[in-house]
């Protein structure tokens, strides 16, 4: 037995036997680990040098029916049995939610054990206090599968990229949206249908909320954000909105205009605040994110030495989750073997210096914005001149359906400030020529020109 890097007494095996696991939670993501440890556990020895033995699993019910097979005396329903073990080496959250997750992450770590999770709402909501108490006991916690399952963001962030300063991070990483807007884009769909047909293929739940409104991938943004710009991303300060109004009319002009809708997470920069945002955003058919359909997730970050890289993958599902979750595994059991802990807690992220999240009335972009009006003489006139008024320039227009009321007119507009364009559409909105205010959609084309017209630098 060796001492593990808290210099503790975590209770480690020796070079070559196995390091023993406790799982919480054999849902459909610790199914998968399982299944993964037992059909790929020579290739895991092989590499790593020892094996991995899962000791004990806490499950809800012991007669539950399951997708893997697991000795009965593994199984338990009491967490102490598990926390409490003093053979178990690391353990493994993957029950979800946010309590008791929160407290069991924290009981292991405060016994000086690593933990491996695949929760994204514990890391949102409670980061700092997880990772100060990792830091203060000198032990891992490892979430590559927290964001995009099976895609390596999280280590690209803190290792690939740690020699960079990044500047610009965007990203489909909300599955169940993305193949809603694709059966729209390809189907001509109306939401409701979409939405069917992504619960119908399992892709969405019974109860889409988090995932259409927006709420999943703003817990995954305030993860990656904060990696990024190494300062904590409150959950609550990220402005979120879902596809709901996305409709089959925006999407067509959408697409006669060069464009494709996609729900996108994004983080940037700007002269030091930071700006995270998650909604329905127009991107240009040429750009790399553009082309990401149906399930599959991806990560767009700029960099200023590494220059511009995409990560493509599926960002769900039973074994790419798994996959993510065996890896930090894996790491977990090396890092404990080699007596170190992982870079990220020996830089403390617990004590990360604030940095202001910019309210999404600074943000400037470029908009799509649809009106219904009245087809007679001086509407075009009457909105552009608000426009003008709160110092929004137009760069193109839209009118289509002439002769009958009401008509569409659509406006694209250069880069400008998001309280400018909220100030021009409560002065248009009561116009007499006015119907509605139809959608207001942002526009991104890309790191580069973005940042160069909202002022953005490289993080200090």
């Amino acid at each position: 037995m060796v001492d593990g890097p808290g210099g503790g007494g975590v209770g480690v095996a020796a070079v070559g036997n196995p390091l023993r696991v406790g799982l919480l939670g054999l849902g459909v993501v610790g199914g998968g680990l399982v299944r993964l440890l037992q059909e790929n556990g020579e290739i895991i020895t092989n590499r790593l040098g020892a094996g991995l033995e899962i000791r004990r699993v806490l499950v809800r019910s012991l007669d539950k029916p399951r997708m893997v097979s697991l000795p009965e005396e593994r199984l338990t329903t009491n967490p102490r049995d598990i926390l409490e073990d003093p053979d178990i080496d690391i353990i493994v959250e993957v029950m979800g939610g946010v309590e008791p997750a929160r407290e069991y992450i924290l009981a292991a770590l405060e016994r000086g054990r690593p933990v491996v999770t695949a929760n994204k709402a514990v890391l949102a909501q409670h980061g700092p206090e997880l990772f100060r108490a990792a830091y203060a006991h000198k032990v891992g916690l490892y979430f590559e599968a927290s964001v995009a399952a099976g895609i390596p963001v999280i280590r690209s962030l803190v290792d690939g990229l740690s020699a960079n300063q990044v500047q610009t991070l965007m990203g489909i990483i909300n599955g169940t949206t993305n193949y809603i807007l694709t059966r729209m884009i390809e189907d001509g769909a109306d939401f409701s249908v979409a939405l069917e047909q992504a619960q119908a293929a399992g892709y969405a739940e019974a109860d889409p909320t988090s995932d259409v409104d927006g709420w999943d991938a703003a817990y995954k943004l305030a993860i990656l954000a904060s990696l990024a710009f190494e300062t904590y991303v409150p959950v609550e300060s990220i402005y979120v909105e879902g596809i709901r109004r996305v409709t089959p009319v925006d999407i067509a002009y959408c697409r006669d205009l060069g464009f494709t809708v996609k729900l996108l997470a994004i983080a940037k920069n700007v002269n030091g605040s930071i700006e995270a945002r998650v909604h329905p955003t127009l991107v240009p058919q040429h750009h790399p994110l553009a082309a990401v359909r149906d399930v599959f997730n991806a990560i767009y970050l700029s960099g200023n030495a590494a220059g511009e890289l995409m990560l493509y993958g599926r960002g769900a599902g039973s074994l790419p989750t798994a996959s993510a979750v065996a890896s930090d595994l894996i790491e977990a059991a090396d890092d404990l073997l080699r007596g170190q802990f992982p870079l990220l807690v020996r830089r403390s992220p617990g004590e990360w210096p604030d940095k202001r999240v910019q309210p999404i009335t600074e943000t400037r972009t470029r908009f799509y914005i649809r009106f219904l009006v009245h087809d007679e003489p001086g509407v075009l006139a009457a909105i552009a001149s608000s426009f003008g008024r709160n110092g929004v320039s137009i760069e193109s227009v839209i009118q289509k359906g002439r002769g009958r009321s009401p008509v569409d007119l659509v406006f694209v507009t250069h880069g400008a400030r998001e309280a400018n364009v909220q100030q021009a559409l409560r002065e248009i909105e009561p116009l007499a020529v006015v119907y509605q205010v139809a959608s207001v959609i942002r526009v991104e084309d890309g790191a580069g020109k973005e940042e160069s017209e909202s002022g953005g630098s490289p993080r200090g």
